[in-house]
């Protein structure tokens, strides 16, 4: 087994259709400029409002990536 490293991070993601819009916003943004995309992990889930009413979902996720050697 060879041994790896991995770096996470944090991103937050927005879309006015859903939560799970928003983080794959997120990590389809990140994997533009990121390499060897590893795991996705929700943290946090929020909504934006504005005179009472939702108009945008916002979804925290932790992202790890392998690093190059």
């Amino acid at each position: 087994m060879s041994e790896s490293v991995y770096k996470i991070i944090e991103l937050v993601g927005t879309s006015d259709v859903s939560w799970e819009q928003a983080a794959k916003n997120a990590v389809e943004t990140a994997g533009k400029s990121l390499k060897d995309l590893r795991i996705a992990d929700v943290v946090k889930m929020d909504m934006k409002v504005e005179k009472g009413k939702v108009v945008a979902f916002r979804t925290r996720v932790n992202l790890s990536f392998k690093y190059e050697t």
